[in-house]
């Protein structure tokens, strides 16, 4: 009623709400990154900036002498004996000695058709469906020439990735292999968890996740920025950590009634299904084998003279089947 009271005239009505954000950014004084640090610098915002994948440049223009590959799969199931890859993401990158991401040199990325439909839960997870990958197949010979020239196949859980990649190629079978989950104490650099959810948001980023090429990017980019009081590079930590050389120990014929105790120590339950001996088994590094040898002789069997099953191990055995 107002906008026809004598003497008002027309009351602007306010342009609505999406007409009005279109116009602030197409201002010449819009910058949505210097907007990002106001809110950030008040105090009561966090803003996460979408994750872009970085270029590629060929690998002779990067300066960097050593080269990784990360790796990602989407399967059918959690069992590589009887389940299958879906579809499989890469991402080469170089780096030096010291552990510093150079450039990315290269990416693939391929959808295959498994030999029976994928389960529900599965599409529902990954959006992959029957239709997506009806008549696809990996590319075996670009895959190989991506992994072969590498020094390093980096696996956020290399223990579930490995034995599907060597099922899918053979070139995957003969590297020295990383797990960014276990092989980097993500705690101390002050993140809550190791999912790559929590680190890609904890860094800043957001991505779209559980397709294999794009959570290889966005692991990248958490592996490389520094983080923590130190500024400690991530990866630099999980390169130094594959060089270690390990011990594993199977404290087999252990009392039943000191599962507990060794559970609470780090040790996990093998049933023997996979091949493993039957028995409570920890990795630790070889510099601490004397100490959790004496662990075992004096809290678990009691015996100073008991020599549980050990294997030593260095990146290119481990996370095998």
């Amino acid at each position: 009623m107002f906008d026809e009271a004598p003497g008002y005239g027309e009351v602007p009505r306010p342009a609505p709400k999406k007409r009005r954000a279109a116009a602030v950014q197409d201002s010449p004084i819009w910058n949505a990154e210097e907007a990002a640090q106001r809110l950030e610098e008040s105090g009561d915002y966090k803003v996460l900036r979408k994750l872009v994948p970085r270029l590629i440049i060929p690998r002779s223009e990067s300066r960097h002498p050593n080269l990784a590959v990360l790796i990602d799969t989407e399967t059918t199931g959690l069992h590589h004996a009887r389940d299958e890859v879906i579809e499989i993401g890469a991402v080469a990158f170089t780096y030096d000695n010291e552990g510093f991401v150079g450039d990315v040199v290269g990416i693939y990325s391929g959808l295959r058709q498994p030999s029976a439909p994928i389960p529900p839960e599965i599409t529902r997870l990954t959006g992959i469906t029957d239709e997506m990958v009806a008549g696809q197949a990996i590319d075996i010979a670009t895959l190989d020439a991506l992994i072969e020239p590498a020094d390093l196949i980096i696996a956020h859980n290399a223990g579930f990735d490995r034995p599907f990649c060597e099922k899918l190629s053979p070139s995957f079978v003969p590297k020295a292999w990383a797990c960014s989950v276990s092989e980097i104490g993500w705690a101390d650099l002050g993140f809550e968890g190791n999912k790559l959810g929590y680190l890609v948001s904890q860094s800043g980023l957001f991505h779209e996740g559980h397709r294999a090429a794009d959570d290889c990017h966005a692991l990248l980019e958490v592996l490389a920025r520094p983080t923590g009081e130190g500024a400690a590079v991530p990866f630099a930590e999980l390169l130094q950590s594959s060089r270690r050389s390990k011990v594993r120990i199977f404290a087999e014929n252990a009392p039943f009634d000191m599962k507990d105790h060794l559970k609470g120590r780090g040790y996990r339950w093998s049933d023997g299904n996979d091949g493993r001996p039957k028995a409570w088994w920890v990795e630790v590094d070889e510099d601490l084998y004397d100490d959790e040898l004496r662990y075992l002789r004096t809290d678990i069997y009691g015996w100073d003279e008991a020599e549980p099953l050990t294997m030593r191990l260095t990146a290119h055995d481990r996370f095998r089947a």
